[in-house]
Parts: C-alpha cells; sequence; structure tokens
C-alpha cells in the first residue's frame, strides 16, 4: 500500500510537471491553477487505473489450473465513472488441481475448494470446502476439520453455472 501512495504522489508530480511545462510554454498566459489541477488529475488517473487493473493483475498471478467461476463488478457513489464503467470488487476461482472425485451410490460428487478474491482497502482471500454431487447439480459447504455437510446452505445450480461446469465437467 505505501507503494502505491508513492506511485501516486509521482503521477501527481509528473502531471503537475505538464501543467508547468505548460505554462512556460505558452508564455504564462495559462493560469497558475493549472499546475495543481493537472497534479490532482494525475494522482487521480493512477489510482482509477490501479483500481481498474486489479482484476487482471491478481488473474494473471493465478495458477494455470485456476478457473474463475464468478466475477463480481459494482458501482460506487464515491466513484462516480463506475455507473458507466462498472469496477471488479470480487472473483471466485476453482483450483482443479484441488479437486477430489468420488463415486457413490452411482453418483460422481466432487469435493472442491472456492477461493473468493475481494478488493477492499487490504485485499482479502478466504475460501471454503464445498461437495458438489454431479448427477443433482446440488452443492453444500463442507465446516471444520471433520468436515460436516451444512445442509442449510445447500443450493441447487443449473446447469449452465460456470462453477457446475468447472467441477464436474473437468473434474
Amino acid at each position: 500500500m505505501i507503494w502505491h501512495l508513492i506511485a501516486a504522489i509521482f503521477a501527481g508530480l509528473g502531471a503537475a510537471g505538464i501543467g508547468l511545462l505548460l505554462r512556460t510554454l505558452s508564455g504564462k498566459r495559462l493560469p497558475r491553477w493549472i499546475i495543481p489541477v493537472l497534479g490532482g488529475l494525475g494522482m487521480l488517473g493512477y489510482q482509477i487505473n490501479v483500481e481498474y487493473n486489479w482484476y487482471e493483475h491478481k488473474r494473471s498471478l493465478l495458477p494455470e489450473t485456476a478457473r474463475i467461476v464468478q466475477v463480481q463488478e459494482d458501482a460506487m457513489f464515491w466513484r462516480p465513472w463506475t455507473y458507466l464503467f462498472p469496477m471488479t470488487t470480487a472473483f471466485s476461482v476453482v483450483d482443479e488441481q484441488g479437486m477430489t472425485t468420488r463415486v457413490q451410490e452411482g453418483e460422481k460428487h466432487v469435493e472442491f475448494l472456492l477461493y473468493r478474491f475481494e478488493k477492499q482497502l487490504q485485499d482479502s482471500v478466504s475460501h471454503q470446502t464445498w461437495l458438489m454431487n454431479c448427477a443433482t447439480r446440488e452443492t453444500l459447504p463442507l465446516e471444520g476439520e471433520e468436515r460436516r455437510p451444512r445442509l442449510d446452505a445447500m443450493r441447487r445450480l443449473s446447469s449452465e453455472a460456470p462453477l457446475y461446469r468447472a467441477v464436474c465437467t473437468e473434474a
């Protein structure tokens, strides 16, 4: 985070320098306020660039076996441009390498880890073990070391759901 602050300061100084250069080249006909305005726009532009590239940067760090199954985009009132261009704030990933497949009573069951990456002040990553019955498309979380199923959280996915396709068609 400190590196982003330093980079934002240098982006502001660079943009302010461009404002100073433009003012000098115009023979001081441009108003003096152009320098701090361009400095502020440079810092704002850097921050917007970092926020919009967060998802692509995190995605580039994932291993080859990771499949993205959900992307969440949001608009925020304190970032009015996100109403026109929503920003990715979270995404979920399944690692194909960590899946365990079992066949019980003729039905394929897959146990997998679902990782959720969220963009916050400090980026957060959470993970949960899940169990999916590929025949019925039902999935439920497994809790604790003993991996107890939470039946109250069971949900049924559609056959077109990216999570179902990532777990059951590739496993």
